[in-house]
């Protein structure tokens, strides 16, 4: 281990942490392959709710999820969901932002310990997860009260493209011609946010479709592009500081390996409100688990005084609302895709 890595402790792991975990895994692949972020804002808070360390939570899973996000990119675009060249550019410019978001994160490591850490994290995702969910939320009720249309670029997006600004890029697939200029900030957001939480594409998927122009098919399925690309990079510099335990990264690989595969093809049989509907209901429902958990970190802190049993309740709740957040959202995804086989065979 290098510098902050040496006070970090792993955890012991049991069948019911094992399978637990798998499950985890699961669902998050099953999340992933259908709203193209990652699924890693279940992961990171499931594994840190069985006592895994912040960064190490965030450092398994980008290390498990670039050869999920490879598979999900694949098979999305077998079915002609992916834009490469959008990806890939956006990629490369994200993996700066990986650089910096491990930078910030082992500086509050080493400065604040562990406890120091999850705090940031669950932080992070508390107000990413509200602000980001809230939006995409009522977006997508204004999809589905207008019918599920996708409609046009919303006002943002049009400013931009309009603007003409060396260098343009033009973007086939995704049907866009746009500066690169503009592509420079969503991609630094989402690396940063994804060495932070491991969930780029919570930037990542709502910026490319609200600042960039793109459709949540597209942005969903070529964010696994992005995905791969800053999974493979920061995972390399978070085993530097021996903060992956490769442990939790094949068992939630195990699981999510095959729920990407049906995410991915649940994508071809719902309207397109339906996957911002179940991204910004997970979104919310995890923020709440990950606000409830903080009150532990800041007694570790002697940033405030809760009784030892409060923060017993409240850590209890936060496991179960996760618990919670993650049936909801298989259960949306498995219901929306047999309803929706089930209309296609009758008619």
């Amino acid at each position: 281990m290098h510098g902050a890595g040496e006070m970090i402790t792993f955890i012991d792991l049991n069948m019911y942490s094992v399978v637990f975990l798998f499950l985890v895994g699961f669902i998050g692949g099953l999340v992933s392959g259908f709203i193209g972020s990652g699924g890693a804002f279940v992961l990171t808070p499931g594994m840190m709710s069985l006592g895994v360390p912040g960064p190490v939570a965030v450092a398994s899973n980008m290390c498990h999820k670039f050869p999920k996000a490879l598979v999900g990119s694949i098979k999305r675009y077998r079915y002609g969901q992916v834009d490469i060249k959008l990806g890939v550019i956006m990629g490369l410019f994200a993996e700066i932002g990986v650089q910096l978001g491990i930078k910030v994160q082992t500086s509050i490591l080493e400065r604040w310990g562990q406890a120091g850490s999850n705090l940031y994290v669950s932080l992070a995702f508390v107000v990413v997860l509200l602000t980001v969910g809230s939006f995409v939320m009522r977006d997508a009720m204004r999809l589905a009260r207008s019918g599920g249309a996708a409609g046009s670029p919303n006002r943002l997006a049009q400013r931009l493209q309009a603007i003409e600004l060396w260098p343009m890029l033009t973007f086939k697939r995704a049907g866009v011609r746009i500066s690169m200029w503009f592509l420079i900030p969503v991609s630094l957001a989402t690396g940063m946010l994804a060495a932070t939480i491991a969930v780029g594409g919570f930037i990542g998927v709502p910026g490319l479709m609200y600042v960039i122009g793109v459709t949540s098919i597209v942005a969903s399925a070529s964010e696994l592009v992005i995905a791969f690309v800053m999974g493979l990079g920061g995972t390399l510099i978070w085993a530097y500081y021996g903060m992956v335990d490769i442990r939790l990264t094949l068992i939630i690989l195990g699981g999510s390996l095959f729920g990407v595969q049906l995410g991915a093809i649940g994508t071809t049989y719902v309207k397109e409100y339906m996957i911002k509907m179940v991204m910004a209901i997970i979104m919310l429902i995890v923020a709440v688990s990950r606000f409830l958990a903080m009150p532990k970190y800041l007694n570790k802190l002697s940033l405030t005084n809760f009784a030892d049993s409060t923060v017993s309740l409240l850590t209890q709740t936060s496991f179960g609302i996760m618990v919670v957040a993650l049936l909801i959202g298989a259960g949306i995804i498995l219901a929306s895709m047999f309803k929706a086989r089930r209309l296609e065979n009758g008619a």
